[in-house]
């Protein structure tokens, strides 16, 4: 047997659907790298500010679609979703200081390379081995200590 679902209930997983969507797009779009290189700091001004507008474009975008499959003005679902973005806001860690995550990541450094002569002592590495984890690792081939990698430590900021 199929039940039919009230418009009402429709109406509702969608709104809820939508104010997800955006709480987890949003930090998504806020923390996402930007893999170009850029020449200047203005560039990265402006690619900054580009960004800002971009996703200001997108959010306004989204309230307007969800407020017309509401059927209530834009402005009221704006609101709602900033009111939630608020409460929410509260809920993020805060980023970690670059004296914090290079202290993080020379602690890090320090107990791999402990773990390693470790594993030299017993039989399970050789040094040439453990040496080139080592050296792997501060080049930011593997992500963790020493340089990071892609999205290794706390990666982003650096």
């Amino acid at each position: 047997m199929i039940r039919k679902m009230s418009r009402k209930h429709v109406l509702a997983g969608l709104a809820a659907a939508g104010v997800l969507g955006v709480g987890i797009a949003a930090p998504t779009v806020a923390l996402a790298d930007d893999k170009s290189p850029s020449p200047s700091a203005s560039a990265n001004a402006d690619q900054g500010t580009d960004r800002k507008q971009q996703r200001a474009d997108r959010q306004a975008e989204f309230a307007d679609a969800l407020a017309k499959e509401l059927g209530v003005s834009t402005d009221k679902v704006t609101a709602a979703l900033e009111k939630i973005r608020e409460q929410h806001q509260g809920d993020r860690p805060e980023r970690p200081s670059t004296e914090d995550r290079q202290a993080w990541q020379q602690e890090r450094q320090a107990q791999l390379k402990e773990r390693l002569d470790q594993a030299v002592k017993d039989g399970k590495l050789t040094q040439e081995q453990a040496d080139a984890v080592l050296k792997a690792v501060e080049a930011g081939v593997f992500p963790g200590p020493g340089g990071g990698g892609h999205r290794g430590g706390w990666g982003h900021g650096r």
